[in-house]
């Protein structure tokens, strides 16, 4: 009884536990639960330490600074802004270059896929095939640029760019664009791919043509496409713009009688220049063959020479003009003067030199009319032996003329110890020198301007701008001369093809030999003709060059004159200067060719001069004439 009764106390016991248990396990709830609510009360505050650290703190490493620079990097371009180039116009305000805004396509080839995923609707868009476009981007592999197409317009460029291809980029440019194309294409020039002047007026002037960059700063999405403009770091400033001095009525009119020429002589080459005789201006300038600027996959070099002012010739007879000036200063001769030519040729040491025919004596003016090498040979070696090259070098034969443009050849004038009689005779009559087209139309303006020399120009000049120039001639010596020069396109002399109805004309034929391996060549010429108008009060001075008229006729007085006398007809008409009589009304026949005189101061028969037996340099052949 006493066991049971103990056992039943006993029996509590497992209930305390029990009841120790259950409160353990309520502890162990009530921590949980306090550690959840402070972990949810830390989350927002974590959340305000971070903006914090990335709005206001500066020192955090990783804060605001340093992720807003990192974004920078990837999104935040500086750009440049293309500047266009300046207008070139000739004296009218005509454009003779002007620049289009195009669009360049580039890529950076380790964002774009070498796939023909991408590459075919690209290649479709630019016109180039898969294979091309995939070569292309392997050899600039490790490259981040490369161009896709340069300077194509913008429509075709938002087609591309609405392929919408990562890698594919456009930013504009510029392309010249030369509305005169061929006919000016020597003078004004051209660009390169990179809109920097290469020939001409363009390179001659690239300072003050070419524009300035601008740059600004822009945001850009990741496939570079501008989605905002941030700021502008600097304005672009353009390029300035430059009148010629040329006029394109005169130009166009001067090439087309130059091509047709040139053509129908089967000539090699030729120039035509036109001088404003007051001002010093080029008016036009013109050579053949030409070239056309715009197709830059067809450029000649041969015929981008700007021949009026980089070819050298020798002038020949049309420099008999000055060699009077030289007669007449000497005082050893006057206008007056008569010089006998028989018996139709001249003997100097072992040279001869002849004439067509023996034309007896002549006067001063006969001399330039039936342009003979007899008389101005006697006329010559009766000079001083500097006095006819002291005449040449003042009027600037020999010497650049300084008009800035690029290759402008400087000529050559030849300079003696000790003349020697041949030497003397022949520089007389053009050989035995070197000078370019542009030079003899100088020279024959400061003959045109009463002995007063003025500075050419390729610009145009204000009419504030006058140029008062230099005398170097007396103007009393130059009217005589031009008196003589008439005579050269009356009846009977070598020059009446060049006569324009209603003016008096002063001018001068050339025919001069050209010089080839073994010398002066038999059957290669260059014919020539210089003339100013109205003869009186000069306002004009033309010249025509013709580089082996490979025809018949290769006179001056056949090949250059109708072309002088075409193309300065239409530049009287142009700049309204009026006639200097009232032309005549007649009937052209055949009789009225007859009285050319196709043989009057022509060049001397190679057998006849004896070249092999002469040394004298560029003057081994007495030639020169009509």
């Amino acid at each position: 009884m006493n066991g049971k009764r103990g056992g039943n106390r006993v029996a509590p016991a497992p209930r305390r536990k029990s009841r120790r248990l259950g409160a353990r396990q309520a502890g162990i709830q009530n921590w949980r639960f306090r550690v959840v609510v402070v972990g949810l009360a830390l989350l927002p505050i974590a959340a305000l330490w971070k903006v914090a650290s990335l709005q206001v703190l500066p020192d955090v490493d990783r804060g605001h600074e340093f992720l807003k620079s990192q974004g920078d990097e990837r999104m935040v371009r500086e750009e440049e802004i293309p500047a266009y180039r300046g207008v070139i116009s000739d004296r009218r305000g005509e454009p003779l270059a002007v620049s289009t805004a195009m669009v360049s396509i580039f890529a950076n080839p380790q964002v774009l896929d070498n796939g023909e995923q991408a590459l075919a609707p690209l290649g479709r868009a630019l016109g180039a095939s898969v294979e091309d476009l995939s070569r292309r981007l392997d050899r600039y592999a490790d490259k981040e640029f490369m161009y896709l197409a340069r300077r194509i317009t913008p429509a075709r460029a938002e087609r591309v760019m609405a392929l919408d291809i990562p890698g594919v980029y456009k930013h504009l440019e510029y392309k010249r664009f030369y509305p005169a194309g061929e006919v000016a294409a020597q003078l004004v020039g051209f660009t390169d791919i990179d809109d920097a002047g290469q020939e001409g007026i363009e390179l001659a002037f690239e300072d003050q043509l070419a524009g300035r960059p601008g740059y600004r700063q822009v945001l850009k999405d990741r496939r570079g496409r501008v989605i905002k403009d941030l700021r502008l770091i600097s304005a672009e400033k353009p390029g300035g713009n430059l009148a010629l001095s040329v006029d394109m009525r005169l130009q166009y009119a001067a090439y087309r009688e130059l091509k047709s020429a040139i053509k129908h002589f089967r000539a090699r080459s030729g120039s035509v220049v036109i001088l404003d005789v007051q001002s010093g201006e080029v008016l036009a300038m013109v050579n053949q063959p030409s070239f056309n600027p715009n197709d830059r996959e067809r450029l000649d070099t041969n015929a981008m020479r700007n021949r009026s002012l980089t070819d050298l010739i020798e002038p020949g007879s049309i420099m008999k003009p000055l060699t009077m000036v030289a007669a007449l200063e000497s005082g050893k001769f006057t206008s007056g003067s008569v010089i006998d030519t028989s018996p139709g040729y001249y003997r100097v040491n072992r040279k001869t030199f002849v004439d067509h025919k023996n034309y007896g004596p002549l006067s001063m003016e006969g001399i330039l009319q039936k342009s003979s090498q007899v008389g101005t040979t006697k006329i010559a070696l009766a000079l001083e032996p500097e006095a006819i090259r002291g005449v040449f070098e003042r009027v600037g034969l020999g010497q650049s003329s300084h008009t800035g443009f690029p290759g402008e050849a400087p000529g050559l004038l030849p300079e003696r110890r000790r003349w020697r009689p041949v030497e003397q005779a022949t520089m007389a009559f053009g050989y035995g020198l070197a000078v370019t087209p542009l030079q003899i139309a100088n020279a024959y303006a400061v003959l045109a301007d009463n002995g007063i020399k003025k500075p050419v120009t390729l610009l145009r000049r204000d009419s504030a701008q006058t140029e008062v120039g230099e005398r170097v001639i007396g103007a009393d010596v130059a009217a005589q001369v031009r008196e003589m020069m008439k005579a050269v396109l009356e009846e009977g002399g070598t020059g009446t093809r060049a006569t324009i109805p209603g003016y008096e004309v002063a001018g001068k034929t050339g025919t001069s030999h050209k010089v080839g391996r073994g010398g002066y060549q038999e059957d290669q010429y260059v014919s020539l003709f210089a003339g100013m108008v109205p003869a009186d009060n000069p306002r004009l001075v033309t010249v025509v060059v013709i580089d082996d008229p490979r025809s018949e006729s290769y006179y001056g007085g056949l090949v250059a004159a109708p072309v002088f006398s075409k193309v300065t007809a239409e530049a009287l008409r142009y700049l309204n200067i009026p006639p200097t009589h009232q032309p005549a009304i007649t009937e052209l026949t055949s009789d009225a060719v007859s009285t050319i005189d196709p043989g009057a101061g022509s060049p001397v028969p190679v057998g006849l001069a004896n070249v092999s037996e002469v040394d004298v340099g560029l003057a081994s052949l007495a030639g020169g004439g009509r």
